[in-house]
Parts: structure tokens; sequence; C-alpha cells
């Protein structure tokens, strides 16, 4: 996210999109009051006679809109903004939907910016400099490359081979190789390289890609997991040091929420649910709070913040569409590591 224009005075803050995940980033800062203005296309209506009305054509304009609902849609790359036109040349008090996507540039006036939305703004610029994180999940005859972002993994290329087990020939085994390396070249744009998988077919690729493409395997690391696809994806996460995946966000939600089920199986100092949780957080118990975005947007989501931020307790917000955020999901959305255990 690049801030092109700051105004906390008047409360507005005018922004660029320079990477995908910078549409997460705006889903948790964009609210319902919020007036956004973006450069949009709008259908002008023209009149060709009394009786019929004839749809004209679309037309480039900057219109301004009071934010009803914010949606996000982690699967096509675009984030929807709809609302009632508050200014513009035409249609004042019509519905309109803003597709923010890579290159939108947009405006946001709050009538206050909050300490959670600066933050996660700060984090959205921060963000723009971290290196990706690609993985490469390889099993006896299928692969997957699949990206960490900000608010989850995201499957972006599936191959697959027909052969099989021991009745996978070497003449197969490299046509399966050559496609995943043709895949690599294709969706890999740099950063860390994680290969996982079971068995051996992870370390037989990394021997024989790197001799066809040094430079393309030259930050990749080679990684046990019990399963391939997004489950040993998860299951490396929750492993891995933190010299690869320390600034990745997904990594910190997957261990804060592993730490928090662990606390949980040994019956030691964690709360969660609703009712639970705000117990422990008024009594100053709470070292971390772990909220999934969901709640988080809504109002009883900001009295938990302000009860965390008023008892010095670290707020982490899990995103809802990852693995880690639908663990938590599962025990009511929101749970705390404690400092103690209170008697």
């Amino acid at each position: 996210m690049k801030v092109l224009y700051k105004d906390l005075k008047n409360g507005e803050i005018k922004l660029r999109v320079e990477v995908e995940d910078d549409l997460w980033h705006l889903y948790n800062i964009v609210e319902p009051g919020d007036l956004v203005f973006s450069i949009t296309q709008r259908r002008e209506e023209k009149q060709a006679d009394r009786i019929r009305a004839e749809r004209g054509e679309k037309k480039t304009m900057r219109l301004g809109i009071r934010v009803e609902k914010v949606e996000f849609h982690e699967f096509t790359d675009r984030l929807r903004i709809l609302g009632v036109i508050e200014h513009g040349p035409q249609d004042i008090g019509e519905h309109h939907t803003f597709n923010i996507t890579v290159g939108s540039e947009l405006s946001i006036i709050k009538d206050k910016w909050e300490k959670k939305h600066l933050k996660r703004l700060e984090e959205a610029v921060k963000s723009v400099e971290r290196p990706l994180i690609t993985f490469l999940t390889l099993e006896d005859n299928e692969a997957e490359i699949i990206v960490l972002r900000e608010y989850g993994i995201k499957r972006i290329a599936s191959i697959s081979s027909s052969g099989t087990g021991k009745q996978y020939t070497s003449s197969k085994k490299e046509d399966f190789f050559q496609k995943v390396l043709d895949a690599l070249r294709e969706f890999y744009k740099g950063g860390e390289l994680l290969i996982i998988g079971p068995g051996f077919t992870k370390e037989e690729f990394y021997s024989w890609a790197k001799d066809k493409n040094p430079e393309l395997l030259r930050r990749a690391h080679i990684y046990a997991a019990s399963h391939g696809g997004t489950v040993g994806v998860n299951e490396v996460m929750k492993k891995v040091g933190a010299d690869i995946l320390e600034n990745s966000r997904m990594a910190v939600e997957t261990r804060e929420v592993e730490r928090l089920f662990v606390e949980i199986s040994k019956n030691g100092a964690y709360a969660y649910g609703k009712e639970d949780v705000r117990s422990f957080l008024e009594q100053g118990a709470v070292e971390k709070l772990l909220i999934s975005s969901r709640l988080m947007r809504t109002e009883e989501g900001e009295e938990y913040m302000k009860l965390a931020e008023d008892s010095g307790a670290k707020v982490i917000i899990i995103s809802e569409f990852g693995e880690p955020g639908k663990r938590l999901e599962s025990i009511g959305g929101i749970g705390a590591i404690l400092r103690f255990v209170p008697r």
C-alpha cells in the first residue's frame, strides 16, 4: 500500500493499492459509515423520449459513496465497497459499488481514525517490501504451487501426471518434473521457496531441477511433511523456523493459534469463548488476545479490543479466511493466552 495523502485532522487518507494483499488490509480498514472516493465507471442514463429510457454508455467519473458494506473476494483478488452516492456528477442517493483491484486509488474519510486502523495501514505499507513465500508441494504424481498471503494461503497452480507408484517410469517422472519446473518458471515470483511433501519426491525433484535451472532454485528449502497440498503447508508452517517465516503475518497467526490450542490441550494458561475471555481481560490476566477478523469488525469485537488495550494485552487479529482463523472460529472466534491463571 502506498499513502498518497494524509490529513488526519480532516479524517482523510488517500491510498494506492500496490499488491494483492493490500485488498485484505483495506477489508479491515474500510467500515460502514466511512466516506470513500474513487474513480469508477457508471452508466449514464439518457432519456430517448418521454416514454422509453435508453441506457447510455458507461462514463469514467469520480464518486464519493457512504459505505454500507465491504466484501473481500479472496479468489478473485478484488475488494467490493458498496454504498450510496453522496458526491459526484450524477445519481446522488443511488447505490454504487467500487471494484478495487491492484492499481486502484481511493480516499477514505473517517470521523476518527482509530489506532487499529492506523496500525493496519502501517503494516500494509511495510508488507509491500516483504518477499513472497511460495510453497511447492510434491507427491509421487501430484504437485501444487501455493503462495502465502496476508490473509491465508492461496493455491495458484496444480500439476499432475498419469504415472503412479512403482509403475512410474523414469521417463514419465522426468516429464512430470518438467511440467512442475515449467509451472515454477511461470508462477514463482521470487522470495523464499519451500519444497515440501512426504517421501523422497521433493528431494528427487530438487536434485533434477537445480541442474536444469539453478538460479530459479537459489532460495529453495526442503522440508518433510506428511501430506502434500494445503494440509502439508499448514503442517510445515507450524514447525518451520523463524528465519524464513518471521515476517509473515500468516505464519504468526498459525503459531499463536497453535499455541492457544496447546494450552487448551494441557489445561494450561488459556481462555476461549466470549464470557471467559471478557472475565480474564477485566482481571488483567490476558497476555495475548486472539480475535477473528469477522468478530473484530463488530461493536462487540471493539469492546474486547478496548479491554485488551486498557489492560496492556497484545491484540492479534486472525484472518477468518485462513486455517488458523477457522480453528479459532470453531471455539467462538476469540481466545486468550494468559499471563497467569487467577485463583
